[in-house]
């Protein structure tokens, strides 16, 4: 199964709305993982090795981060940018949908964004 890193901003709301959801899913928060106030690249770079997909809200340099670690040819276990104006409900069955619904190498070197429709 996929395993995440939830970005420092990231609503812990819709964290819990996941896990009751699927509680099979693994998810750490960068705090749990001493990360918390860490720059994004550092933080992209320790979700890869980590091999976590990275669920953050930050659509300003996280992406731009993103890329600049796939155009170096670094490993990237992936990114999704969900809105933080997204309800809730649908952030949570968004990511419900992506989860059941792919294998974890399918998330290597890409950044998705929600909402799915």
């Amino acid at each position: 199964m996929t395993r995440f890193l939830a970005d420092g901003n990231f609503n812990v709301n819709v964290i819990c709305g996941l896990l009751r959801g699927d509680p099979a899913i693994d998810i750490v928060r960068v705090q749990d993982v001493d990360l918390g106030n860490t720059p994004d690249p550092i933080v992209l770079e320790r979700a890869a090795e980590m091999g976590r997909v990275l669920l953050t809200h930050d659509y300003g340099d996280m992406p731009v981060y993103a890329n600049e670690r796939l155009r170096a040819g670094l490993a990237m276990p992936g990114v999704v940018q969900i809105p933080c104006t997204l309800p809730l409900g649908q952030a949570v069955e968004d990511l419900l949908l992506l989860i059941g619904g792919s294998l974890e190498q399918e998330w290597e070197n890409l950044v998705r964004y929600l909402p799915l429709s």
